[in-house]
């Protein structure tokens, strides 16, 4: 990139040291130690300088308070989640005297047209969820504080990360199935490359791989109610012994599993248990009323907009996973 055109960005040192904007973030943050190599560090912090890229995301290097206008990066899915997460976030601001102008991706979880003339002239920080980061490419977000949701810790672009506590939720169901019998599992995972929907697969597995006798087997399927139809009847058509327990990713594809298996002439719980993962208004609309996981969506937003702040501020963002909770409903029962 020349020197005197458009602002370089992680992305660009990225491209030139030949690494991910991870180990960009971690050398640059001076993080790198134990995680990336001495000869690569230096290749970034040497392209870096070539650039003329400086990290963005610190509150001396901000003139705080600018626009007092943040933008929440959400993909257009499970709305009804991130809806409660914008109450949340919004909550929070206005009690600092902030705004939250929501922006869901329009392609979902894919790249997004800047909304904005300038995202750096018209906003102060960006909240964004890890499944619509490519979104933040076409706003410039990594030249902006930024606080990533649902994101990896160890990888993330912001410069804080907040996460609810998916693992234990896993834990949770895993625990509650394999107490009422259950050995056979089906996993309907959500069809979308995201950290949090990784976590949820690698949990399961491994929660079920500490008990003898357990089999697990997995099929994806887009977060849409079509989508786990087609992926669950294919799943019980399938040669060999019927699975007891069905462990969705999301409340959606547990909608969608319910049909499914009453297509089969099947019935919930009584021939296969399901469990959901949100705990949306869909978990009790279904009958029989959906076991699932609660994640508290308008504290997670409130949660990001504090970190927001807390950057904003220099200070240190609150450390830990918010807890989730397991809601044992009519879908899960005994294995007959």
């Amino acid at each position: 990139m020349a020197r005197g055109s458009t602002r370089p960005t992680s992305r660009d040192v990225a491209q030139a040291a030949g690494v991910s904007q991870a180990a960009v973030s971690l050398v640059l943050g001076d993080k790198w130690r134990g995680r990336v190599s001495e000869p690569t560090a230096q290749r970034v912090r040497d392209a870096a300088l070539e650039l003329g890229y400086r990290p963005n995301l610190a509150a001396r290097n901000l003139r705080l308070g600018r626009t007092r206008t943040v933008l929440l990066v959400v993909p257009a899915l499970t709305t009804e989640f991130f809806a409660e997460v914008y109450t949340g976030a919004a909550r929070v601001a206005a009690a600092h005297g902030f705004g939250v102008v929501l922006y869901p991706s329009p392609e979902g979880v894919g790249p997004a047209r800047d909304p904005f003339a300038s995202a750096q002239a018209a906003l102060d920080g960006v909240i964004a969820s890890s499944m619509a980061a490519d979104a933040l490419s076409a706003i410039r977000g990594d030249q902006l504080p930024l606080v990533m949701l649902d994101s990896d810790p160890e990888g993330s672009l912001g410069a804080a990360t907040v996460n609810l506590d998916i693992a234990d939720g896993i834990h949770q169901v895993a625990d509650h199935l394999l107490a009422l019998g259950h050995r056979s599992f089906l996993h309907l995972a959500a069809d979308i490359p995201s950290w949090t929907f990784e976590v949820r697969a690698r949990e399961l597995a491994s929660r079920l791989a500490d008990v003898p006798g357990t089999e697990l087997r997995t099929i994806g399927a887009p977060i849409s109610i079509e989508g786990a139809l087609r992926a669950t009847e294919a799943a019980l058509a399938a040669p060999g012994p019927r699975p007891t327990a069905l462990v969705c990713d999301d409340d959606k594809l547990a909608a969608g599993a319910y049909k499914a298996i009453r297509r089969a002439g099947l019935r919930v719980p009584d021939d296969l248990s399901v469990t959901g993962l949100d705990d949306l208004g869909l978990a009790t609309a279904i009958d029989p009323e959906l076991t699932t996981v609660r994640l508290d969506a308008e504290a997670f937003g409130e949660r990001g907009m504090h970190a927001l702040l807390a950057v904003l501020e220099g200070r240190p963002p609150e450390k830990g996973d918010l807890p989730v909770s397991l809601v044992v409903r009519g879908s899960t029962a005994p294995p007959q």
